[in-house]
């Protein structure tokens, strides 16, 4: 028995249905109203690191020090990391759409209060929830998009989705570039604005997001499947108007044995005793992800005004950022074609080598040219890191699939967010008051190239094929009847059915 009292057995085509849908104005709508939310991320995390000077003045800012801007991150990342776990778990028990619209209204509340920032302790508690928010987005939203767009469009959509993060990064440097001249808006308001209108945007997602429905598999697990199936035929319904097409039937089922709710130790024994290989690759694809990005873009700032003479480096951020974006883009629906496991291993070992190799000629670098290398190399590296996500949401159940979003979210970003800017916040000290140049911020560029291609490694040998493949022939869910076919490929020992 998977967990809790069996309230229903029942055989479904759902999942089939979801899966054959051609591509339509529907699933064009639940990319916005989801995955828009990136690009607020994208938009936080950049107007915060270029507001930072503006908060430290007693008189226009908040009076912080050099020590409470870095504490402002931790609290930030830590809030993050905190609020992926809590609400990844509410997401698996209470379905995705009320964590997809709590999560994104803690986001926006949280938002509003920062610009009202009194003090440097309700900053940091703005920070914390504003972190907890978006924390908790990750998990609710991969895991609703992966259930509601067919299998053959879910690698480009998932990877071009979380490569939007630097849609909004490209944002808020532009955006902080008028903020913070002190010609054009007054300093005591600029960094108030800013917080302002990142919660404009995140009303007008929410506007959008309303009108995306429940994931129906989720539904049918958690014994409502009337629901689920009114939904579908809804979907259906705007899908043949959409395209004026007939949809074909299907004859592929699943039976499940519904649950209310799946505990929390069953989900941790499925994670770590289950599927073992899996947990290693996404726990490899994460941190070395997480390392990669801080080596060169915690740094990259500091690299461009210390070293090189840049006095306002937000155009050289919006190129880099848009560079990102771009690589995801055009590189997303490769991982539906050539699969998975090639082109996460390509990406990674390419932009792990093309790092180690930048670090090696650091000194030989002018602002111009260290941008250009730092395009390509995460021209490769946005689709790889973008693909880790989508890696984590489509090789464990569905149960428990929220849950594994925001643990192994929660470990990247730990990883980068805390481990990174100690380690590289040191090197950076070292360039510039040790008298060692910015060739001391090379070790960084080393290890971040050597995590991020031994995480290419871990792909090419443990990675799954799950392109083109419904999420329950990649993962069997927890429920699923015992002669339900096991998933193919690396873990099929632990596909089968827990009771």
């Amino acid at each position: 028995m998977a967990s809790g009292v069996e309230t229903g057995r029942i055989t479904t085509d759902i999942p089939a249905r979801m899966d054959r849908l051609p591509w339509s104005r529907w699933h064009w709508m639940v990319v916005v109203g989801l995955g828009t939310v990136w690009i607020l991320d994208g938009l936080e995390v950049t107007i915060v690191g270029s507001m930072s000077a503006a908060l430290q003045p007693e008189d226009t800012g908040l009076g912080l020090s050099s020590f409470d801007v870095g504490l402002a991150g931790a609290v930030y990342v830590a809030g993050a990391c905190i609020g992926a776990l809590f609400f990844g778990q509410l997401t698996d028990r209470f379905g995705r759409k009320k964590l997809f619209l709590i999560t994104l209204g803690v986001y926006t509340v949280a938002t509003v209060l920062t610009a009202f920032s009194m003090n440097p302790t309700w900053y940091f508690a703005c920070r914390f929830l504003t972190g907890a928010g978006i924390g908790g987005e990750y998990a609710a939203i991969n895991s609703a998009i992966d259930e509601l767009i067919p299998k053959k469009y879910r690698g480009r959509v998932d990877v071009a989705i979380n490569g939007s993060f630097w849609v909004g990064a490209a944002g808020g440097a532009l955006l902080t570039i008028p903020l913070l001249d002190p010609t054009v808006i007054d300093q005591a308001w600029g960094w108030r604005l800013a917080f302002g209108l990142g919660a404009v945007l995140a009303i007008g997602i929410l506007v959008v997001r309303r009108h995306v429905p429940e994931s129906p598999r989720w539904l049918f697990i958690h014994g409502r499947e009337d629901e689920g199936e009114q939904i579908v035929r809804d979907i259906e319904g705007q899908v043949s108007e959409d395209t004026g097409a007939p949809l074909h039937d299907v004859d592929e089922t699943i039976t499940i044995r519904q649950r209310k709710t799946i505990s929390l130790a069953l989900i941790a024994r499925t994670v770590f005793t289950q599927y073992p290989k899996r947990t290693v690759l996404c726990l490899s694809l994460f941190i070395g992800q997480a390392f990669l990005y801080n080596a060169f873009f915690f740094t990259y700032g500091d690299t461009l005004g210390e070293f090189m003479g840049v006095t306002q480096v937000g155009y050289y951020i919006a190129v880099f950022a848009l560079s990102n974006f771009v690589g995801a883009l055009v590189l997303g629906p490769l991982f539906d074609t050539i699969g998975r496991v090639r082109m996460l291993t390509g990406t990674y070992v390419i932009s792990g080598v093309l790092l180690a190799i930048t670090g090696l000629t650091l000194d030989s670098y002018t602002a111009v040219t260290l941008t250009l290398m730092g395009c390509i190399i995460f021209f490769f590296a946005s689709a790889g890191a973008s693909a880790a996500y989508l890696t984590a949401s489509e090789v464990f159940p569905m149960e428990t699939r929220a849950l594994c979003i925001a643990f192994f979210y929660a470990i990247g970003t730990a990883a980068g967010g805390i481990a990174g800017p100690l380690l590289f916040g040191k090197l950076i000290e070292d360039a510039t008051t040790g008298g060692e140049g910015i060739s001391a911020i090379a070790l960084g560029y080393y290890i971040g190239a050597a995590l991020m291609v031994a995480g290419g490694l871990v792909a090419a040998f443990l990675g799954v094929k799950a392109e083109g493949r419904s999420l329950e022939s990649i993962a069997q869910p927890l429920t699923a009847e015992d002669d339900a076919p096991p998933a193919a490929g690396e873990d099929d020992r632990s596909a089968q059915p827990v009771h």
